[in-house]
């Protein structure tokens, strides 16, 4: 692809971004979303692979989909309101509205399509999917998260939970994999969203960092798939072990990283008298921590079959990732400044 038109994609990728993270007006935040699914769509085929197409075409009717419901629900809240402001909805509006953004972002049940879309991309463009696409739909549901049905969100929650734990036990594909991540973390950030939105806010921000970090480490070891994994160890050992422990902070294990938003939601939700829920949450991400676990192993507990005679990869083109050592040291170590974190929040 050439330089000139990714420089456009991408700027149009920020743009549409921060025009719904900025907007008031439905419309506004409406198109915001549009400009981000067009840009990401010549990213995903530019592969010139069946499976990219694939991905780029189930991802398009989806998400233009949940852009019709988005336009519909907030056209009968003008109606019904006299006015487009994003922070006035009536009931109606706000149930349509709560299932098109979670068909955008892939929520249980309408998740279907995000383990597919991301198996037929490249790891770079599954990243850009996993993080910077999550942002516009979940700053939405922020803004408006004291008008939406707490049921609702709720029940979509546990399945989340449980989909994205169940749905990753019999993966051997790295993407779908995380795909599966991905559906488990977002429905730990709608279950408090009505109740604390700061914390919501900071869940996004630890799974954005983690799942970056675990992906530029996919990226650097050319790893798709668990086959592939098994063999890292014999080309870098640091990065292996580095990614073992990554894994135990998605899965949510202290003193990680990814301990830290579970611990808070769960103390907050204890706080709100809804121990059943938690603990049907708590149970759940089992689920999510035996795939991670059964990772792990393969990563730095197994040797692979053929042992290499080299440590390093044949004809392989490194490309130093001067941003990986950062975002590991994020992901693994914010632990620390917990009670800085809880008085802010």
């Amino acid at each position: 692809m050439s330089p000139y038109v990714l420089s456009v994609l991408m700027s149009s990728l920020a743009i549409g971004t921060i025009a719904t993270l900025s907007s008031t007006h439905w419309f506004l935040a409406w198109m915001g979303l549009e400009i981000n699914t067009l840009a990401i769509i010549p990213l995903m085929t530019k592969t010139h692979h069946p499976r990219g197409t694939e991905s780029a075409t189930k991802y398009f009717l989806t998400q233009a989909t949940a852009s019709g419901l988005i336009l519909f629900s907030t056209t009968i809240n003008a109606w019904a309101l006299g006015e487009w402001t994003v922070t006035n909805l009536n009931p109606t509006s706000s149930t349509i509205l709560t299932i098109a953004l979670a068909m955008k972002l892939g929520i249980a049940p309408f998740h279907l399509w995000l383990p597919d879309v991301m198996q037929g991309l490249n790891l770079m463009t599954g990243l850009i999917l996993s993080t910077w696409q999550k942002l516009a739909p979940m700053a939405l549901l922020i803004m408006i998260n004291h008008q939406l049905n707490s049921n609702l969100l709720m029940l979509m929650a546990i399945l989340s939970t449980v989909v994205g734990g169940w749905g990753g036990l019999n993966q051997v594909q790295m993407r779908k994999i995380m795909a599966y991540s991905s559906i488990a973390h977002l429905g730990w950030m709608i279950m408090i969203l009505t109740f604390s939105p700061t914390l919501t806010v900071l869940n996004l921000l630890i799974y954005i960092i983690l799942t970056t970090s675990m992906f530029m480490m996919m990226i650097n070891l050319f790893s798709t798939n668990i086959n592939k994994l098994a063999v890292s160890w014999s080309k870098t050992p640091t990065l292996s072990a580095l990614m073992m422990i990554t894994l135990m902070a998605l899965g949510g294990l202290p003193p990680t990283s990814g301990f830290l938003p579970k611990w808070l939601i769960l103390q907050e939700m204890t706080n709100q008298h809804m121990s059943l829920m938690s603990t049907i949450m708590a149970m759940s991400t089992l689920l999510s921590l035996f795939f991670y676990l059964r990772l792990s192993y393969v990563v730095s507990l197994t040797t692979a079959p053929s042992i290499s005679n080299s440590n390093l990869m044949w004809r392989a083109q490194l490309k130093p990732m001067t941003v990986m050592p950062v975002i590991m040291i994020l992901s693994l170590m914010l632990m620390p400044i917990t009670p800085i974190l809880l008085t802010i929040i």
